[in-house]
């Protein structure tokens, strides 16, 4: 069976904090190693009130630091917010403390709104061509002989694991045309998964790090004990997308029961839209989505997403999903 992997973006709940947040994401890594999980990923957001993993390298070495085996890493780090040196010296400086369990996923897109991204200091007007660019750059950093003059300490020679992520086929061009594995946003921007996909597979070129096509798709899963209780569970998360699209965004409501039945016409539009890559339910349902998704996409790896308000059903959920992907 393929390997299953973990997404987390260290969630704030209503009545929580950015402390209890990380408490929360380091106990769900080392459950998710004791389950068996293969990655386990946080991802880089600024200026959201419900996300904690703003300085994502850092909160990487919390995680790998409270964990033995499993592979620890970003999904991703928005590449256009730093320089690509400042990257491969602080992922340099990881893979010294935690060697052979770091990844590097990297994203184009600068996970916050315009005012946020000017206050995180990289140009704005930069043109489509910097993101390959900047890649390319930060690789040869973090390679045995960097063509370049300036040396990255920690980070020469680390060979970092280098990931490209996307919700567009642009992302999916660039890891072909590299050589890299790539990582797909279906679990919140499904809209172009299978273009994307197919078009990666078509145009890869095999590289030093990679000798076939690799792609780890998102996908939510909120599983419980019963179908019911699922679904409830799943509205926390439900309620935090329609604020965020919205222009509202905020902490990870509790749940509410009802709220997918009583949403209106728009609101159930865009859930169906955003969330299509969802399996919601007991273990027999779950089992069910993933499956049919699989065969659908010729997925790899999945990165399982959950966001929860409750860390215990949360990990409850990913304990009966490790189960249901032994059972495939």
């Amino acid at each position: 069976m393929i390997p299953f992997s973990v997404l987390d973006l260290s969630p704030i709940t209503q009545d929580g904090d950015a402390s209890q947040s990380f408490h929360n994401t380091l106990a769900l890594a080392q459950h998710a190693e004791r389950l068996g999980y293969n990655r386990y990923w946080l991802a880089e957001h600024h200026g959201m009130p419900g996300i904690a993993s703003a300085a994502t390298s850092i909160l990487i070495g919390h995680v790998a630091g409270g964990t033995r085996t499993i592979r620890v890493g970003a999904g991703g780090i928005m590449l256009p917010n730093h320089s690509p040196l400042v990257i491969a010296e602080q992922f340099g400086t990881l893979q010294a403390l935690y060697p052979g369990r770091i990844d590097l996923g990297l994203g184009r897109a600068p996970g916050s709104d315009q005012a946020t991204a000017r206050a995180l200091r990289r140009n704005l007007e930069s043109d489509a061509d910097e993101f390959p660019r900047d890649v390319v750059e930060l690789m040869d950093f973090m390679s045995d002989e960097p063509r370049q003059r300036v040396r990255a300490v920690p980070g020469t020679g680390a060979k970092v694991p280098v990931w490209i992520l996307g919700s567009s086929t642009f992302g999916a061009q660039l890891a072909a045309m590299l050589g890299l594995p790539f990582a797909f946003a279906s679990h919140f921007a499904p809209a172009m998964m299978m273009q994307a996909v197919e078009m990666y597979r078509a145009g890869f070129k095999p590289s030093a790090q990679l000798a076939k096509p690799h792609v780890m798709l998102g996908f939510n899963v909120f599983a419980a004990d019963s179908d019911e209780q699922a679904a409830l569970l799943a509205t926390s998360q439900q309620q935090a997308f329609v604020n965020l699209r919205s222009g509202r965004p905020g902490r990870l409501p509790p749940p509410l029961p009802g709220y997918r039945e009583n949403a209106g016409p728009a609101e159930k539009a865009l859930l169906d839209s955003v969330l299509s890559c969802t399996a919601i339910g007991a273990p027999d349902t779950v089992r069910q989505g993933i499956k049919e998704f699989i065969e659908r996409t010729g997925a790899d790896e999945l990165m399982i997403a959950s966001a929860m308000y409750d860390p215990k059903a949360r990990q409850r959920s990913y304990e009966l999903t490790a189960g249901v992907r032994e059972s495939l």
